[in-house]
């Protein structure tokens, strides 16, 4: 992956959050490309030495423009407490200032899987992000990663099924629906490995994923998977764990049902839910390829990740305080 003509300039907004930072750790790493961070003027954000910064206003599409021009792809993260209107914002100033491809803010759902897409609470934003760069001059590349294994884990019951700090799980039916997922380390990666490449040419090529789905994973696994690499780290088993079994039918309709009636748990409860479906969708690698050999991207230990979850949790980690 050391050809010339790859993308050499990355603009990147949200360096700062969860898998923003993870972006900007691999992308310094390769050497190949002069990384501009985002940022506002009352941020805290500290970006490492080696990456630019730009301060904006988000509201203002011409501060927006100013810092794009010149840059060749945009990496957008957006923290779920962002306005509704700035992703959008900011694409438009993205388009107007040339710049050729973004990443939109839609990292996990398989947003090619129709019935997934209509059932999940989040698939209407997800599509309407998409649509935002489809409306514009710019292409879009878009990360299918499922969801993030250790924010997952370690957030507990209402995501993955297990609650780690008080030893319970939920099994969705019977615990052994498989699905894809990743951690954040893999799509920091997939993200350096990609604008590594050549940008058009012979494939393996930026362009092969223009306007397209960018499918990886770290791990394709069951909650009984999961749970396991819980018992091989913090060394318990099932007897010390309280355990249950719920319909995922029955569960999803249930919280889809609070959502509607302003339970915000109900969202999530709901969206973690639905991906559990058998022959849901949540399994993407069954009926799309996975770009993990293309990208060079490692085979990850479950258990190491767990381990960071664990640790997350036992440090009373909180990413809404």
């Amino acid at each position: 992956m050391s050809q010339s003509n790859h993308i050499q300039k990355v603009a990147l907004i949200g360096a700062g959050g969860h898998v923003g930072s993870h972006f900007l750790e691999e992308l310094l790493k390769t050497g190949k490309h002069t990384v501009t961070v985002l940022t506002r003027a009352e941020s805290k954000t500290t970006v490492p030495q080696g990456a630019k910064t730009a301060v904006v206003n988000y509201e203002d599409e011409s501060s927006l423009v100013s810092a794009l021009t010149g840059q060749q792809f945009l990496v957008i993260t957006l923290s779920v407490r962002a306005p509704p209107d700035t992703h959008n914002n900011i694409v438009k100033a993205a388009a107007k200032a040339g710049v050729p491809y973004i990443m939109p803010n839609v990292y996990g759902l398989d947003f090619q899987n129709k019935k997934l897409i209509e059932d999940n609470p989040y698939g209407r934003n997800t599509i309407d992000r998409i649509d935002e760069v489809r409306n514009t001059s710019s292409s879009f590349v878009a990360m299918v990663s499922g969801f993030w294994y250790e924010w997952s884990l370690a957030l507990g019951e209402p995501h993955f099924g297990i609650d780690i700090k008080n030893k319970k799980a939920v099994f969705f039916d019977d615990g052994l629906t498989k699905t894809n997922m990743s951690t954040w380390n893999q799509c920091g990666r997939a993200l350096a490995a990609i604008l590594s490449l050549p940008e058009t040419g012979a494939s393996p090529a930026l362009s092969d994923w223009k306007n397209k789905p960018l499918y990886f994973d770290s791990f394709n696994i069951t909650q009984r998977d999961m749970l396991d690499s819980v018992h091989r780290v913090i060394g318990t088993t099932d007897a010390d764990w309280e355990i249950t079994y719920e319909s995922s039918e029955a569960r999803f309709t249930e919280w889809v049902g609070k959502m509607r009636q302003g339970d915000r748990m109900g969202f999530v409860k709901s969206m973690y839910t639905r991906v559990f479906f058998p022959n849901g969708g949540g399994e993407y690698s069954a009926t799309n390829k996975l770009s993990n050999d293309v990208l060079g991207l490692p085979k990850e230990s479950l258990d190491e990740a767990t381990k960071r979850a664990v640790d997350m949790v036992e440090s009373g980690w909180n990413p809404f305080a």
